[in-house]
């Protein structure tokens, strides 16, 4: 199965919603991709909420969350109107095809997934859940569903395409073509962005403090506040490089992608000045790059009602073509069909 002739090819990407706010690697790594992609694909984004239960819970918290993710991912330039957005939990063919997909995975394959291993390893396999175990099967589950063509993911993400595609293939070959082969989509470079208190570790709500989170959805004064105790060092010279200063590196990085120009551009106009203008002027970027977003974000989560409806209609189209492809699935295993 494959999409239309002549139609756009499929492309599948999702998030989970695991904290209040999406930050400031999210946005630079994944959602600005995200919305110059829906142009020329056909786009299925996916608030990824049953991913997001393989460790505690507050479900709560979890039902904010997940709708402060949609919002977001709205508010930073997805349009529903052009791409299908739903919240995974809304179509429950992802669990329905995780399943069958589950029994065609070999123990020792999904043993080796990196996420598994490496969990597993530092809080023991008596705290690490079957669902955390299962969790690529389930990923696998969530591309397929849709006939995806392309993937967009880091490289850290790669083994899980590849199991993917190795699902595929072996369903394939057994029961009959069904799935269409998904291929890894790395986005041209994009910046990467650090911990403002740990330039040499990547932005990341796993952090132990979020002194060096930048959150979309923080007021302009608590990013202010951020960037100015942002690590940088002593010698008072701003230039760009990783090596010697990735605490001034990691800021004229920052500056730079979200104005758009280049990194040597930005630390020309700082030359000669001290470390406080350069934190002042990426402060002025930041909350410009983050204060649409997050007003747009408040007025979806102000009005349910138009968000709830926006994700329904999301998750109606979702269901129609995850439904087709499970409908293949079962015929070819041999469930009974067609009553």
């Amino acid at each position: 199965m494959t999409s239309p002739a002549g139609s756009k090819p499929v492309l599948y990407s999702g998030m989970q919603p695991s904290a209040d706010s999406l930050h400031l690697g999210n946005y630079v790594g994944a959602l600005t991709n995200w919305v110059k992609l829906q142009e020329d694909y056909d786009a299925v984004f996916c608030v990824v909420n049953q991913h997001a239960i393989t460790s505690g819970i507050d479900p709560e918290q979890l039902r904010e969350r997940t709708l402060s993710t949609a919002a977001q991912y709205i508010a930073a330039g997805i349009d529903p109107e052009r791409s299908t957005l739903y919240v995974q939990s809304d179509v429950p063919e992802h669990a329905q095809l995780a399943w069958i997909l589950g029994c065609i995975t070999g123990f020792g394959e999904a043993s080796r997934m990196t996420q598994f291993k490496d969990k597993s390893q530092r809080f023991g396999t008596e705290k690490t859940t079957v669902g955390l175990f299962t969790y690529p099967v389930l990923m696998a589950a969530d591309i397929l569903l849709f006939q995806t063509q392309q993937v967009p993911v880091g490289v850290d993400q790669k083994q899980h395409i590849e199991l993917t595609r190795d699902l595929a293939e072996r369903f394939n070959s057994r029961f009959g073509e069904t799935f269409t082969m998904p291929e890894a989509f790395i986005p041209p470079a994009t910046a990467k962005v650090y911990d403002l208190q740990d330039p040499t570790a990547k932005m990341s709500k796993s952090a132990a403090s979020d002194a060096g989170l930048l959150s979309i959805r923080d007021e302009a004064k608590v990013t202010t506040k951020k960037i100015m105790r942002a690590v940088t060092d002593a010698d008072g010279e701003i230039r760009y490089d990783v090596s010697a200063k990735p605490g001034v590196s990691n800021l004229l990085t920052i500056f730079a992608v979200l104005s758009g120009r280049e990194i040597d551009d930005v630390a020309a106009e700082y030359a000669g000045r001290g470390y406080g203008d350069l934190k002042k002027g990426l402060a002025e970027v930041v909350d410009a790059t983050f204060t649409p977003i997050r007003t747009r974000t408040a007025e979806l989560l102000d009005d349910r009602g138009e968000l709830t409806r926006l994700l329904a209609a999301g998750a109606e189209r979702a269901r129609e073509r995850a439904a087709a492809t499970l409908a293949a699935v079962h015929e070819r295993i041999g469930f009974p069909t067609g009553y």
